[in-house]
């Protein structure tokens, strides 16, 4: 057996270890650990370790060794917290933007209200889990320490949604979102509707008395699972993206009403299903762009319902590919942005030739957003304000959210 020292983290939270034939990836790994193993395409997929951290705790889930759901298990909330912040400070000093972290705002244990699990029929009964580590195999789970316990209990049932509605050679994908109506599942990958298989889902939603089931876009819907969004109450489309746990939810939006303090005009890029939109419009107006026509649907649904809230207007439009243009953007007082993983550097383009001088940018991927905010401090702003907002206990997911204001 081979030894081996980590060096530190990668980005995906395996540790980055030096050894006899160069470095290697360790998953549940730790920086400063003497570890042994043998290293296959890159990978040591067992690490034994010989010399542990002081950073390393015991795991609180029986299922983290076999499951890819969590990789930082084994890491002290302090390391874990630490790591984060230097993941996101180092991503920018990169690209030559000084910035501090000023506080970083994690989630607690069995707080997520949005999960995905794959699920596969077998002889015996289902799988429902998550993927191991690097493999399509399914880790089952009986007790998941991140979900809400609203979810958790309901896995038994989901089981049986597994049972009833999938074939042996196909995967379903179940997205399950848990609100004040209840839990929202929606299904696909499942067999084809037919009335002895809507008649079972049926009965198993009316028994797990679930607020919604949709299967491959066909909806058993028992009552709408309606989410708050500040006074608002929106339906938002089967599967749909929302932020993972209320206390993040909140957090996102605590900062960025604080950054657009002020402004009477706001627009609201990738604005989704409105989770900032309707809250702004509480004290501004805002015109919400959106790449999907199902989730502004949903926002205009829930603007409509609430009385009091300021003018609204929306766009369907693939921001990547077209984005706003400086011109179209220079009426408004700020900018929202809150781009998928990829970033938004055509639409940080032409943010930078607008005339705005206030932009509250929340991003999930600290280098493509460190990329974005290099063109837009290269062209004039200053990054004032950078929070962490960890959503992702466990995970080395990292999401922040910045202030930028003109110079």
């Amino acid at each position: 057996m081979s030894r081996w020292t980590v060096e530190r983290l990668g980005r995906r939270g395996d540790g980055v270890a030096l050894g006899p034939v160069g470095r290697a990836l360790a998953p549940l790994t730790l920086p400063g650990e003497e570890i042994e193993g043998e290293a296959l395409e890159g990978r040591i997929a067992a690490p034994r370790i010989l010399t542990p951290s002081p950073d390393r705790v015991r795991p609180v889930c029986g299922h983290y060794r076999a499951c890819g759901g969590c990789s930082l298990m084994h890491a002290s909330d302090e390391f874990t917290s630490g790591w984060k912040r230097q993941v996101v400070e180092t991503a920018l000093s990169a690209q030559g933007i000084t910035a501090e972290v000023e506080a970083v705002l994690t989630s607690p244990p069995r707080s997520r209200r949005r999960a995905v699990f794959s699920g596969r029929r077998t002889k015996k009964g289902a799988l429902l889990g998550f993927h191991a580590r690097a493999s399509d195999v399914i880790a089952d789970i009986t007790d998941c320490r991140v979900i809400r316990p609203e979810i958790q209990a309901a896995l038994p049932l989901l089981r049986r949604i597994v049972i009833a509605g999938a074939s042996r050679s196909a995967e379903l994908s179940i997205s399950v979102i848990h609100g004040p109506a209840g839990l929202d599942v929606a299904v696909t990958g499942g067999k084809p509707m037919i009335p002895d298989l809507l008649q079972a889902l049926a009965a198993l939603a009316e028994e797990g008395d679930l607020a919604r089931l949709d299967w491959d876009g066909e909806a058993i819907t028992r009552r709408p699972p309606a989410l708050p969004l500040g006074r608002a109450l929106v339906v938002p489309p089967a599967g749909a993206f929302l932020q993972a746990t209320v206390e993040g939810e909140a957090a996102l939006r605590r900062a960025v009403l604080e950054m657009t303090t002020g402004a009477r005009k706001i627009v609201d890029l990738y604005a989704g299903i409105g989770t900032f939109t309707l809250p702004l419009l509480e004290r501004a107006e805002v015109h919400a762009v959106e790449g999907l026509a199902a989730p502004l649907d949903s926002l205009m649904a829930g603007w409509r319902r609430t009385s009091g809230l300021q003018r609204l207007t929306v766009a369907t439009r693939d921001l990547a590919r077209n984005p706003l243009l400086a011109e179209e953007l220079t009426p408004f007082d700020a900018i929202v942005i809150d781009p998928p993983r990829a970033g938004a550097v055509e639409q940080a383009r032409q943010i930078a030739e607008s005339r705005v001088d206030r932009v509250a940018f929340v991003a999930c991927d600290p280098v493509n957003f460190a990329r974005d905010a290099r063109i837009l401090t290269e062209s004039g702003f200053d990054l004032v304000r950078l929070l962490l907002i960890d959503q992702f206990r466990w995970s080395p997911h990292v999401e922040t959210v910045a202030e930028f204001r003109r110079r």
